[in-house]
């Protein structure tokens, strides 16, 4: 797999608290969180990914607020 040139400019503003391999690597992580049926960190404020609840309806709730 080639290395992220963008990595460094991207964990600049990765506002997930989860330690993980994908930090950095935007379409590593989106593609996990996809596979999953889930949304990633970046999309929640940061109230609201320190629940890990990456779901549909967390990220509605969060929204809502």
């Amino acid at each position: 797999m080639l290395e992220c040139t963008q990595k460094s400019a991207n964990s600049k503003s990765c506002n997930c608290t989860y330690d993980c391999s994908k930090k950095g690597r935007c379409c590593e992580c989106l593609a996990f969180h996809r596979g999953m049926n889930e949304f990633p960190a970046c999309l929640f404020s940061a109230r609201a990914e320190k629940t890990y609840d990456r779901s549909f309806a967390a990220l509605v709730r969060d929204r809502e607020d």
